[in-house]
């Protein structure tokens, strides 16, 4: 499978969205990674639904929704309404995971579950075959350009192998400190999807450096 590049919108210019959005559609990248936040489960404030909108409107790749919210059930609806193709919820922020995945896949958009870096891969076992994506949070949640932590091989490798053993579909996406360094090893590991903000749209070439991710 080739490489998932999901450029995260948390790291454009939010006075040029519009732009960034465009060299996203014209970039190799394959999906836009929104981060939702609410101060509440992680304490930072990214973008509600009046900028999903928007987004919606120009954006012309898959749409990888990622809340990082409390209570997450209770904007199922509203996010399929407005356009998401994956759904991510946190498995912390879940008391009724399964409900809340299973209400996901009946709205008609795709499931996915995030771990913490503090969380451990075994607490999938029993909902790993009903999900579509499993996203791993290689920093700490809540703030953009942050340093990778080195465990995330570990516990890719340790997802993959829960993955092999079930015989799920799910994909294994990384968000946080992916850059040009560390994607190979990455891959190696077992990951099928890399989100990456501060390093994409940071630099001076965007649309050169996705390129680059893609073909490592």
């Amino acid at each position: 499978m080739s490489t998932i590049i999901a450029p995260s919108l948390l790291a454009a210019d939010f006075g040029n969205l519009q732009r960034d959005i465009e060299m996203v559609n014209e970039s190799e990248a394959d999906w836009f990674h929104l981060d939702i936040m609410d101060g509440v489960f992680v304490p930072n404030i990214s973008y509600g639904m009046p900028i999903i909108q928007a987004i919606k409107k120009h954006a012309k790749k898959t749409l990888d929704v990622h809340l990082m919210i409390v209570q997450p059930e209770r904007y199922i609806e509203t996010f399929a309404k407005l356009g998401a193709d994956i759904l991510t919820v946190h498995y912390e922020a879940c008391p009724h995971l399964h409900s809340t995945v299973q209400s996901i896949k009946a709205s008609g958009i795709k499931a996915g579950v995030s771990l913490n870096p503090h969380t451990p891969i075994s607490v999938l076992e029993d909902i790993i075959l009903d999900v579509d994506l499993v996203l791993i949070m290689s920093v700490n949640p809540g703030f953009g350009g942050q340093k990778f932590i080195e465990n995330t091989y570990k516990k890719v490798g340790d997802l993959r192998s829960l993955i092999n053993k079930t015989g799920s579909k799910a994909l294994i996406e990384v968000d946080g400190g992916v850059n040009d360094q560390n994607i190979s090893a990455l891959k190696k590991a077992g990951v099928d999807a890399f989100v990456a903000g501060s390093f994409v749209f940071n630099h001076k070439n965007p649309t050169e450096i996705i390129s680059k991710l893609k073909s490592i």
